[in-house]
């Protein structure tokens, strides 16, 4: 067989799990990264002692076969978690999820959400339906007001009967009859869903997985832009004047982003790039004087008075976060199109209202990160629209991949798992 000319664009996670796993097949590829250093998101940045990712990523494991790579192939040190995860809700912290822990909500919205949950379960059907509808169906109109409807429309920033279901089995904890009236008593947490447990580096940072991967490959173009993709002649331009011609192209480009690029498109299939909608995440790092929620390591906020939907403290999963017994946080405000003016001093102002931080001059640090592609929206037309795209590109042998080129909502085990198959597939 004649050697293929493989290329990778981007070395994000799925990206490095790409090339990492055509090189234990022996195949070689060329990887080209537009950034000065791998990783994409999963990154951290060390400034003035303070460890801070690109917003809050952690580890989960569905199976073995990424956590035996991250432990035993890779050599990265990981360590367990059992989650302490929150919702702030009624002035006071309940945990999550907020649907398996009624017992510590007021007694008359705990009996409420209880009462219209059994309501919900007689009148549950099993036809299509959209987010809003399958919101009440499985929860019933007390949890769907009090947390499930705000936080959702906070995060998506997009209208909940317009989202499909496509995306929620595994992600959205479900909680039984059980669970719901008398499974947890009252004062001890509920612990279920995918994210129980979770694993994370003990010293640098989540970007340490992303060096572990380059460590073993090496080679890699960094600082070496694709600004265009001739599909028809199989030839990919670089920023710095070079083209290199490919058999193969795997692309992590968000899919947004490499219609910019890949050239021609047929006027349908180009269409269909112009319905993909996704929502954006503006990450606020704040190092702070003082470490604050001991145990706690992240926490919901569904109030529609607060500008983010979610506030963590790596200083609680990682001692070497944060120089001495110093804090850290990191903050996420959803948006779509342009931020809200001024964010990172309605952020702060929040944090103080909510007793998260004692006051700013408590801020020794501060690192803000525009995340433009956060979280593609599943809208009723990403199905057939997304379908569409991956069978063009995939039928002339460009394979796209990954969170944002494959356009799913992906955790970091996903992803690495996308970059494998992705690597399968060469040879298919």
């Amino acid at each position: 067989m004649d050697r293929k000319k493989i290329i990778i664009v981007g070395a994000g996670l799925a990206g490095l799990s790409a090339a990492w796993h055509l090189k234990q097949k022996g195949i070689e590829c060329s990887i080209f990264e537009k950034e000065s250093e791998t990783g994409g998101l999963c990154h951290s940045k060390h400034i003035k002692g303070f460890t801070f990712d690109y917003d809050g990523h952690l580890l989960h494991f569905k199976g073995s076969y990424v956590f035996d790579l991250i432990r035993d192939k890779l050599s990265l040190d990981i360590s367990p978690h059992q989650r302490s995860s929150w919702v702030y809700a009624f002035k006071r912290y309940i945990p999550y999820p907020f649907q398996a822990n009624l017992s510590f909500l007021p007694p008359r919205v705990a009996k409420e959400c209880r009462n219209d949950f059994i309501k919900s379960q007689r009148k549950a059907g099993d036809g299509d339906e959209n987010f809003a509808v399958w919101i009440r169906s499985s929860f019933g109109k007390g949890i769907a007001r009090h947390f499930m409807e705000p936080y959702n429309r906070k995060f998506w920033k997009f209208p909940l009967h317009r989202i499909s279901c496509a995306w929620v089995n595994g992600l959205v904890p479900r909680p039984s009859r059980e669970q719901i009236f008398s499974g947890c008593p009252e004062k001890k947490a509920c612990r279920i869903g995918y994210n129980c447990v979770f694993w994370y580096p003990p010293k640098g940072g989540i970007g340490r997985l992303a060096q572990a991967f380059e460590k073993q490959l090496g080679g890699i173009n960094k600082g070496c832009a694709v600004k265009a993709i001739d599909i028809k002649g199989k030839v990919a331009e670089l920023s710095d004047g070079r083209k290199e011609k490919f058999d193969v192209l795997i692309s992590t480009v968000p899919l947004p982003e490499l219609r910019k690029i890949a050239y021609p498109l047929p006027a349908g299939v180009a269409e269909c790039f112009s319905l993909l909608k996704w929502n954006s995440v503006l990450n606020v790092n704040l190092g702070l004087g003082n470490a604050c929620h001991r145990g706690k390591h992240w926490v919901y906020f569904p109030d529609k008075d607060d500008i983010f939907f979610r506030v963590g403290f790596p200083h609680n999963f990682s001692g070497s976060a944060t120089p001495g017994k110093r804090g850290s946080v990191y903050v996420e405000v959803s948006y779509r199109n342009k931020p809200i003016d001024n964010s990172v001093s309605i952020v702060l102002k929040d944090l103080e209202k909510n007793g998260i931080i004692g006051s700013r001059s408590d801020v020794m640090v501060r690192d803000i990160n525009d995340i433009k592609y956060a979280y593609p929206i599943y809208d009723l037309n990403y199905s057939g629209a997304r379908r569409r795209i991956i069978n063009f590109f995939s039928r002339r042998r460009i394979l796209l991949c990954g969170r944002y080129g494959n356009w799913r909502y992906m955790s970091m085990e996903d992803a690495i798992l996308d970059g494998k198959r992705a690597a399968e597939a060469v040879n298919s």
